[in-house]
């Protein structure tokens, strides 16, 4: 099996329409899941712009940066003590 001009024209066709790889080479016949897959990534069509397949998962949120505390001064010798209370 080659890739035709057409065959081409129908794998992007349908990868834009969200079709899966499987379903994609079960349409085109004589190529397997993993053929069309590389042939997607040959043309340089990895990001899918139609609808279909799963939902993409949900970004994480990045950690909210640790607050910056400062140290306590030490004490000055010639400071007076706190009474306790």
């Amino acid at each position: 099996m080659s890739w035709t001009d057409e065959r081409v024209e129908t794998l992007k066709k349908m990868w834009g329409e969200g079709q899966s790889a499987s379903q994609i080479a079960k349409e085109l016949g004589g190529v397997t899941r993993n053929a069309v897959i590389g042939k997607v990534h040959r043309l340089g069509l990895s990001n899918r712009t139609g609808g279909g397949g799963t939902t993409p998962a949900p970004q994480a949120k990045a950690a909210p940066e640790p607050e910056l505390r400062q140290a306590p001064k030490p004490a000055r010798k010639d400071e007076p003590k706190a009474a306790p209370a």
